[in-house]
């Protein structure tokens, strides 16, 4: 694995998200992603998971560079693959706790959503889904995602405005379940998910299931005329620009 780590503890998996400085999503890291999961659903010596990032952030979201330089055809298949893996991340059914340890806006935040539980650290850190402001359309199944946590009414108006909450911020909407010093959010994170895998597991997974229902029917749900409506919109000259924009701002040397 190039982009993410792994290792167990006491039937616990702890992935490690390790691309570069800020994670972000890449083609690679989201099918590493995915197979480390899909192999975790199916080992049972593993009771739990865990996500966490490194640094100062957890996911900064999609590699905008890399996808800014894709053809037709592999944003196509990109979007594909995202889409896919949060449909597979949602009805993931073993316990999964996010140890939010940085920055998580956009589809960092997707994954966070995709969790049972989300640890947040404390600080001048960003969460939220920041997409229509990026030019990006939003699917039913991430509002769905959204909502599942904030309440419709909540993610209806952040969504539309792009909204990134401060830690704070965060768990006073809902967003996530408990904020921590930076030192102390892999202790906290495990507390949570611990808690969860103590429970006689074919019990508590299945109820998980049942409780997700509506939710795991909305990402997993065909969405090929979602997705056709958001790569017309991603090869506008108006989100191109937008996305051109920022990307010139990320390579632009510090001074």
């Amino acid at each position: 694995m190039n982009t993410i780590s792994t290792s167990v503890k006491d039937r616990l998996a702890i992935i490690t998200l390790n691309r570069g400085k800020s994670n972000s999503l890449n083609r690679e890291m989201v099918t590493e992603l995915s197979d480390m999961l899909h192999n975790i659903a199916q080992d049972e010596n593993i009771g739990g998971v865990m996500i966490t990032g490194k640094d100062h952030f957890f996911s900064a979201g999609l590699d905008l560079i890399e996808l800014y330089h894709y053809n037709e055809e592999e944003a196509k298949s990109f979007w594909h693959l995202f889409l896919g893996f949060t449909a597979q991340i949602t009805a993931f059914k073993k316990p999964l706790v996010a140890a939010i340890n940085g920055h998580s806006p956009a589809g960092g935040c997707v994954i966070a959503l995709a969790c049972d539980a989300r640890v947040m650290a404390e600080g001048k850190y960003i969460i939220g889904l920041n997409e229509v402001p990026v030019g990006i359309i939003v699917p039913h199944s991430i509002f769905s995602m959204y909502a599942f946590w904030l309440g419709k009414s909540n993610a209806y108006k952040n969504l539309l405005e792009g909204k990134l909450f401060s830690p704070d911020e965060a768990l006073a909407i809902g967003l996530v379940d408990e904020l921590t010093k930076s030192e102390s959010i892999l202790t906290a994170a495990e507390r949570r998910v611990r808690k969860y895998m103590a429970f006689e597991a074919n019990t508590w997974q299945q109820s998980k299931l049942n409780l997700r229902k509506d939710l795991i029917a909305a990402t997993s749900a065909d969405q090929s005329k979602d997705l056709e409506i958001m790569l017309k919109q991603w090869w506008s000259p108006s989100t191109r620009a937008i996305l051109k924009s920022l990307i010139d701002g990320l390579q632009k040397p510090k001074s």
